[in-house]
């Protein structure tokens, strides 16, 4: 490799990819409400799944903040964590009044979260070839969690119910939903979530990773996987590393097995992150590790 191309590694090596402030807010707050149901809901037996992905009918997969099942029972979550004020239209799109003055639409919150609610319970019903009778509880519930978040009077015929972070808390606390149902948590048992490539810096890319790019024999066995995939980077960002033929290594678990290997210069995967058009090559040597989330069973994709 010429010094160019040594210098040029060692920049990448370097760059820094600080985290967006606005979504690292919601994730801290989704982290923290995860958390908080499962000490909440111990003693009941409630088992919480976060940022469960469903495919829609209409195209690609959906979202849901979180999934939380107990006995034969469902609760479907989405969480905001708005700061401010909000009111509901006769169209029920929530109006964000935030700190600043200005407003923002979030069309339909309660009405969304209710559908991909329909969505995921008609996947459990179809798989198992239930009827209406045998199919669980549904409680559709959009959780507004920041304390300071002045509320309207909401409509009664909202598709969701609307709770603050201690009423939804106080659901898991004094609601006891029996012995689990298995066939419950095997449907949840074959959902996914979205991958993430965290980079140096802090910022966490999620999405969907397509190719692993590092090398054709790992490669093969990510793409055949059925269990999570982990990795850990080791960078030299020293000056000197500039004369290091090799300042880059990885280690990746798929499942049980384990790749310690060295990382080539211009090694990239390649990612669909969230919000973005099209999938892009990442540099590995920006990258200080990967949670990749196991694939979804074949009746979920």
């Amino acid at each position: 490799m010429s010094f160019v191309g040594r210098i040029s590694w060692l920049f990448q090596r370097r760059k820094k990819f600080p985290h967006d402030d606005i979504h690292r807010a919601g994730e801290l707050a989704e982290m923290r409400l995860a958390k908080l149901s499962r000490a909440a809901g111990k003693d009941n037996g409630w088992k919480i799944y976060e940022s469960v992905r469903i495919p829609d009918p209409d195209g690609g997969r959906r979202e849901i903040d979180m999934v939380i099942i107990g006995g034969n029972s469902i609760l479907v979550v989405e969480q905001k964590h708005w700061a401010g004020s909000f009111r509901i239209n006769k169209e029920h799109h929530f109006i964000q009044k935030r700190k600043n003055g200005s407003e923002h639409s979030h069309d339909g919150v309660a009405d969304r979260i209710a559908r991909k609610a329909r969505l995921l319970m008609e996947l459990h019903k179809n798989r198992l070839s239930l009827s209406d009778d045998e199919m669980p509880d549904l409680r559709v519930i959009v959780a507004m969690t920041h304390q300071k978040l002045e509320w309207p009077k909401i409509p009664r015929n909202l598709a969701a119910e609307m709770v603050n972070e201690k009423g939804f808390l106080d659901i898991l606390k004094t609601v006891s939903p029996g012995e689990i149902n298995n066939q419950l948590v095997e449907t949840m048992n074959g959902f996914n979530t979205w991958d993430e490539v965290h980079m140096n810096g802090g910022l966490m890319n999620k999405g969907d990773v397509i190719t692993l790019g590092l090398g054709q024999q790992l490669e093969d066995i990510f793409q055949k996987r059925e269990a999570a995939v982990t990795g850990n980077t080791n960078h030299k960002r020293g000056i000197l590393s500039v004369f290091d033929k090799q300042p880059s290594s990885a280690v990746i678990k798929i499942g049980t097995k384990n790749a310690e290997l060295r990382i080539g210069f211009g090694a990239s995967l390649h990612m669909h992150v969230v919000g973005e058009s099209k999938p892009r090559d990442i540099p590995w040597a920006c990258i200080d590790k990967i949670v990749l989330s196991k694939p979804a069973e074949e009746w979920n994709r």
